[in-house]
């Protein structure tokens, strides 16, 4: 049985994360090939270099994808009693990081080169003994690097929903878009063949920021999860519905009056803590705790590392979604819809 720590996958996530697998190896495989492919046909062409750029970065989430995939299947132990399901953000971080800054460095370089008004030769090479304007070399080059990708992407995409991994949805989302490079990098060189040498830097331009927009936006979503953002949807746009669906197994248990939750991402599985309100006179039994952690439980494979704690009311210290259920300067235990001091005089 595979697992993520000590969380067995399902039968369908078990083979989604094999695919996963055999499409990085796939990729990081392509990639090789691209990056040579590339380099050897780009010439003095800014956009072409800017297209280097990005599929050199492109091998990090795979990559990342591998290793922390590789090391969240750890399970539990004494110095990370929650285990290593973090993995998954720090290659998130890694990967945006790497994003952000060559895509702020290609910015400059190719601002700078528009600036310039640097004008860049696209001469002839010899191929098979007949001389080939070196454009036509680059746009095949070009084609061949946007199209696989883009297909890549799609495969993955899904693949990353079910796995709840975010650096493999980072990765698909830039294999998709991939074919943007491509197109780009194709309109830069045309650009020349016609004489608008400025084209080649605004292509470049073009695809230096679309790698500045991939990695800040990635670094959004990474940096929130790991500073326990509450758990949210694969893509970080919306809140995760196993939330409300904690709290509804809940709220549907016969002795429970009140229910609020928090969970937080913690890479592929959740970590939920649940604060149940019993009706008034019960006194709850370890039974009943067992049972609601279960039923919580089977909601989702994510649902696994989770506690369920019976107070008197609901802590809207820890709960501030839930409203002012009760007042941040509060004493503990304190009653709902208790007023603190007017301190304004």
């Amino acid at each position: 049985m595979t697992r993520f720590g000590h969380t067995e996958l399902p039968d369908e996530q078990e083979r989604a994360l094999r695919r996963a697998v055999r499409l990085a190896w796939l990729t990081i495989g392509f990639l090789v090939t691209a990056v040579t492919v590339v380099y050897v046909t780009m010439g003095s062409s800014q956009a072409m270099k800017a297209a280097w750029a990005e599929d050199l970065l492109s091998f990090i989430p795979p990559i990342s994808f591998l290793v922390a995939t590789h090391l969240a299947s750890r399970p539990p132990s004494d110095t990370h009693p929650y285990g290593f399901h973090r993995a998954v953000g720090v290659g998130h971080v890694v990967a945006s990081t790497a994003l952000v800054t060559m895509g702020a460095f290609l910015v400059w370089d190719s601002g700078s080169g528009l600036l310039k008004a640097e004008h860049p030769p696209v001469g002839t090479m010899v191929v098979l003994g007949q001389p080939v304007w070196s454009g036509w070399l680059m746009i095949a080059a070009m084609v061949y690097t946007g199209i696989p990708p883009v297909l890549l992407g799609r495969a993955k995409l899904p693949l990353a929903e079910k796995l709840h991994d975010r650096v493999l949805f980072a990765d698909a989302d830039m294999n998709k878009a991939d074919w943007m490079t491509a197109a780009g990098g194709i309109v830069g060189i045309l650009g020349i063949g016609v004489g608008l040498w400025w084209a080649d830097a605004v292509a470049a331009l073009f695809i230096s920021g679309s790698i500045l927009h991939d990695g800040v936006r990635n670094m959004r979503v990474a940096v929130a999860a790991l500073m326990d953002s509450r758990a949210m949807t694969v893509d970080g746009k919306d809140e995760h519905p196993l939330m409300g669906q904690v709290d509804a197994a809940l709220g549907s248990l016969p002795w429970v009056d009140e229910v609020g939750s928090r969970v937080r991402d913690e890479g592929h599985v959740f970590h939920v803590e649940s604060f149940v309100v019993p009706v008034e006179g019960h006194q709850v039994t370890l039974a009943e705790l067992r049972e609601a952690r279960e039923r919580a439980i089977r909601l989702d494979w994510k649902v696994q590392d989770m506690v369920v704690v019976p107070v008197e009311d609901l802590p809207a210290r820890f709960l501030p979604g839930l409203g002012a259920a009760q007042d941040d300067d509060a004493p503990a235990g304190s009653p709902k819809g208790w007023d603190a001091p007017d301190r304004s005089r």
